[in-house]
């Protein structure tokens, strides 16, 4: 199924509008539904407080999920690239590379250290 031209710049001018209207009630909606009362010291306080390493944990497991996302689907379908092959594995490479540098970052920061 095609689709024409028309449909990207409709997706694109209804993405853009929803999110102007989006943005405008986000800067005005507080002003005119918003609480009306002081400022309590609990509300200054955080909510919650995670330590670092749970951030460290979230990106290693963002790391592998987005591995998986990207590998499984390009494995796959390697073999309908007939004569562009070795481009293709030099992207792979390019992506594994990047994903082993995050990879030794989070080994460095010890997210992988279980204490």
């Amino acid at each position: 199924m095609e689709h024409s031209p028309l449909t990207a710049v409709m997706a694109i001018v209804v993405a853009t509008g929803l999110i102007g209207v989006m943005l405008t009630l986000s800067a005005v909606a507080p002003r005119i539904i918003g609480r009306r009362w002081k400022n309590v010291p609990i509300d200054e306080t955080p909510y919650e407080c995670f330590s670092v390493k749970f951030y460290l944990v979230a990106m290693l497991f963002i790391l592998f999920d987005i591995e998986t996302a990207f590998l499984l689907p390009w494995a796959v379908t390697f073999k309908e690239f007939a004569g562009q092959k070795m481009f293709v594995l030099g992207e792979m490479a390019v992506f594994l590379g990047i994903l082993v540098a995050g990879y030794l970052y989070l080994w460095w920061r010890g997210a992988l250290d279980w204490e």
